[in-house]
């Protein structure tokens, strides 16, 4: 089976932990916390991006967030909490929180971790993404990763 990049969706923060792929195959990540009720749209979406997320016409490295709907008055309180896990400096464009430079993580288990703990201390329900590139849906499912969360993306 040829290698290709490959998009999971729709996982819980249980489910994750019990994945064992090679970190080294995940492109990118985002973990979209979501408020009841659904119809308010409000969630936080955290994510990192492998070789960096554009910022005007530089590449930035590091976790990043972003915000829908969400009050701005709890915003530092997002942004402390991703800086006191994961350091980096703070840059804000739009909608999107950087932190530039931030430690960066890509295991199953560190991600999961994340996960919950977003749902716990932003109470929300994690709704996790996860991109690789250049592995076999095949090693991906004897990762313990379901067919059925599979979206193949067309090359």
């Amino acid at each position: 089976m040829a290698k290709g990049r490959m998009r999971y969706w729709k996982i819980t923060s249980e489910e994750l932990g019990g994945y064992a792929y090679d970190e080294n195959n995940l492109l990118n990540w985002e973990i979209k916390c979501v408020r009841e009720p659904d119809d308010e749209a409000k969630f936080i979406g955290v994510f990192m991006y492998r070789h960096g997320t554009a910022y005007d016409y530089e590449s930035v490295r590091g976790i990043c967030y972003y915000h829908n709907n969400i009050d701005r008055k709890e915003l530092p309180s997002i942004t402390n909490f991703l800086q006191g896990k994961f350091n980096g400096k703070e840059m804000e464009k739009g909608d999107r929180v950087f932190l530039k430079d931030s430690k960066e993580i890509f295991s199953a288990k560190d991600i999961s971790e994340l996960a919950k703990e977003m749902e716990s201390k932003f109470n929300t329900k994690a709704i996790i993404s996860l991109e690789f590139e250049g592995i076999t849906a095949e090693k991906l499912k004897e990762a313990g990763l379901p067919e059925a969360k599979l979206l193949p993306i067309p090359t």
